[in-house]
């Protein structure tokens, strides 16, 4: 069945996926003379920077979510449809969902990027990922599931197990969820669980590199190492994760560490649809596109963000797969549709460094803002600021900024609910194991 929405313009842009690059490329089109069509599988865009807050129990899942429907409620030119793209079918500039089409002019893919497991299974199945709310509402649940049930447990290794946590990755996204965690160590699960002796409860970063944050300065590195420690986590350098057994995680170095917790954080790869041309998408995942982002090969299908890898001598792996990158690429793409609606040139994406930042804990934080590089108290007033307004809708900002200021003084993590049941997430693994059982099958036939 075809989608049709009534189209008095010329030209129709259809965007899959509803990230930092999608929204960007909408918002600079609003009220423009070409309709905008949004296409995703959640109905709200995702702050995913403070999704480790969700998981750490500092934010409700609503306070980095945001109705897409509600960004352009007041635009007359754009559209959002509920759906997931199975396939695009250039040949007839048209996308499927399901049973239903929708024809396009324009393409935007901007479907970001997806967890990298490696091709492990052991890890695929039972590690826990964070690249989506539920994933980290899961995560919460799982972490005080497994306190609850270390007080009705009298087995020494499975206490240890239970409490003890393990994250694979070192970048901005791990140690930023170490910290966090470091923190409910120290000031909140002694409150909650006053039985438990929590310096048995050990929270391992694991790094396969020499240091952590390895995309900043070794000096902002050196900090953020020493704030870790100082918040009770273990780095673990030059050491990769093997494999996960469900009571411990195997290491290169023979050193197991025992813990029922593994959080992945090592490596993701570009989450392309399927139809593009098999030249088009490189072995990460990314789609090849060029100095206009538009996909290698086609005229009319563009890619932004994560998804997309523009190789050029500055950046000979693509650009850095974070939020200003996306939002950059979006908002020069459509300024090139329209350049080229109207007949114009289009202008090749120059992407500008705005800086890092990275933060670790109340008053812990790094960050490089071109030849500046500074840490501690001011980093952090800075690193929370500008997350602060970058969230999107009032409400988002003014709840989050009450709950930061209420933590601050007081430590606490009001939101410690678990939500998912844990025989519903036992079901959710069991559900992974069959899907790679399938998977193999497959490839076997």
């Amino acid at each position: 069945m075809v989608i049709d929405i009534p189209n008095p313009y010329k030209k129709r842009l259809v965007i899959i996926g509803g990230g930092f690059g999608g929204i960007q490329l909408a918002k600079k089109l609003k009220n423009k003379p070409i309709q905008v069509v949004i296409i995703d599988k959640n109905n709200y865009h995702t702050f995913q920077p403070l999704m480790y807050q969700v998981a750490t129990s500092v934010l409700e899942a609503e306070s980095i979510a945001y109705p897409i429907r509600k960004i352009f409620s007041r635009s007359k030119n754009i559209f959002f449809r509920l759906g997931e793209v199975d396939q695009v079918d250039h040949e007839n500039n048209r996308i499927i969902l399901g049973n239903d089409e929708m024809q396009y002019d324009y393409l935007a893919i901007a479907t970001g990027a997806k967890t990298n497991f490696l091709n492990n299974e052991g890890l695929t199945i039972s590690s826990m990922p964070m690249k989506s709310v539920l994933e980290a509402l899961d995560l919460r649940s799982m972490i005080l599931q497994n306190f609850e049930k270390t007080l009705r447990n009298s087995n020494e290794r499975k206490r240890q197990g239970m409490m003890n946590i393990v994250i694979a990755g070192a970048g901005p996204t791990g140690v930023e969820l170490a910290g966090a965690l470091g923190e409910l160590k120290q000031k909140v699960f002694p409150k909650d669980y006053p039985e438990l002796d929590l310096s048995q409860m050990n929270v391992y970063i694991v790094q396969s590199g020499d240091r952590v944050l390895p995309m900043l300065s070794e000096k902002s590195s050196v900090k953020a190492k020493k704030y870790l420690e100082q918040l009770g986590v273990t780095v673990v350098l030059n050491t990769r994760v093997l494999d996960f057994f469900g009571d411990y995680v195997q290491t290169n170095t023979g050193q197991d560490l025992i813990a029922r917790t593994l959080i992945w954080t090592a490596g993701v790869i570009g989450n392309p649809v399927q139809g593009l041309g098999a030249e088009a998408v490189n072995r990460g995942g990314r789609i090849e596109v060029d100095a206009f982002n538009r996909v290698k090969g086609y005229e009319n299908v563009f890619a932004v963000g994560d998804v997309a890898s523009m190789v050029s001598e500055d950046f000979p792996r693509g650009h850095p797969m974070v939020a200003p990158a996306a939002m950059q690429q979006g908002e020069q793409l459509a300024k090139n549709i329209l350049n080229e609606i109207n007949g114009q040139p289009m202008k090749p994406f120059v992407y500008k460094d705005k800086g890092a930042m990275a933060t670790v804990g109340k008053n812990k934080a790094v960050v490089e803002l071109g030849k500046m590089k500074f840490g501690g108290s001011p980093a952090w007033f800075v690193w929370m600021a500008v997350h602060l307004m970058s969230l999107v809708g009032f409400r988002n900002k003014l709840v989050t900024f009450f709950n930061w200021t209420k933590n601050y003084f007081s430590s606490d993590r009001g939101i410690r609910l678990i939500v998912t049941p844990f025989d519903l997430y036992e079901e959710k693994r069991k559900r992974k194991k069959e899907l790679a059982k399938l998977e193999k099958e497959k490839v076997r036939e």
